[in-house]
Parts: structure tokens; sequence; C-alpha cells
């Protein structure tokens, strides 16, 4: 498993830190094989601090944060949210092998962290269908907060691609730029 720490905010991870990092994370690398790249991010927002790991694997992404008063008990609050996502993968891959009723090979999965069922993703509910008018960074700004969504999908005039506004945690704007 590949390994990068990224210090963000002014913090600085001590050598103990990402030792321990590197020690608890290698212990996903049961689920996936060594083909796996692991991006930890460490960062300081006011007396928080914050931990984010994002998993990526033949195509798949997981993703957690956590931000509390101590980064070595966010350690141990994220990495069972990162396991949970991997089971359910896992599980929703054994349940469309038993629907095909083929022989398919699913790995056995440790239950580490997991102390709970894995939970099922909700329905889609309602669908629209809108077509994306071209505009400037500033326009969506202005449209966000206009419409009162924590997210605006608008088609970027100087780019010529689709791009997503969307409201942070900290009541600051990010920038997704689409590309496919």
């Amino acid at each position: 498993m590949k390994i990068e720490i990224v210090e963000k905010g002014g913090y600085k991870a001590s050598q103990r830190l990402k030792k321990v990092l590197t020690d608890k994370i290698n212990k996903l690398e049961r689920y996936f094989g060594e083909d796996v790249n692991a991006k930890v991010v460490c960062s300081k927002e006011d007396k928080r601090e914050k931990l984010e790991i994002t998993l990526k694997n033949k195509g798949m992404l997981y993703r957690s944060e956590v931000a509390s008063g101590n980064i070595y008990d966010n350690i141990d609050l994220v990495l069972p949210k990162l396991e949970k996502q991997i089971i359910r993968v896992v599980e929703k891959k054994k349940s469309k092998a038993k629907s095909d009723r083929k022989s398919v090979r699913t790995m056995e999965v440790p239950f580490e962290f997991l102390t709970e069922e894995p939970e099922t993703l909700p329905e889609v509910f309602k669908k629209k269908t809108f077509d994306l008018d071209p505009m400037s960074i500033d326009e969506a700004r202005y449209a966000i907060e206009r419409v009162g969504h924590d997210f605006y999908i608008f088609l970027n005039a100087k780019t010529g691609r689709v791009n997503v506004m969307y409201k942070r945690h900290d009541n600051k704007l990010g920038l997704i730029d689409v590309k496919f």
C-alpha cells in the first residue's frame, strides 16, 4: 500500500503520528492486496484537529473524515468508517453474485472494527432535469445564494466544462471541475 501523508493548515505531523497512521492504515490492505493508494490529510481548524483518509483501489474510492480535539482519537474514529464502506461494497458484490447464480469467488471479510450490520443506501426520491447555462464562477457564486441549496451545477463559460459549486462545512464555497 502506498500512503501519502499531507499536512495542511499549519499542522505538523510528528514521526510517531506518521508511524501510527501507517501501521493502522496498512491493516486495511487485507481487503485489497498491495494495489491501494491512501492519501491522509492532517489539518488544524481553530482548536480542532481534522483527519481525512482517502483510499483508491481499482476505480473504487473510499473516503472518510473526522475532526476533534485529538488527532489520535480521530484515527480510531475514521478507520471504522472506512472499513464499513469497504464491507458494504464487498457485501454488495456478494449479493450480486448470488442473484446472478454464478459461482463467483468472493473474499471473506474479517470484522476487526465493525460491530454493526452494514447500512442500506437510500433510494432516489426525486429526479430533475435541467439545461446547463454557461456562466462565470462569480455568477455561480451569486446563483448558489439565490437558490438556497448546498450546491449549484453550471456550465463554466470560460472552460466549457461542467462545474459544481458547493457550500463547505466551514461556510466557504468549493468548486468541482468535472472531467469526463
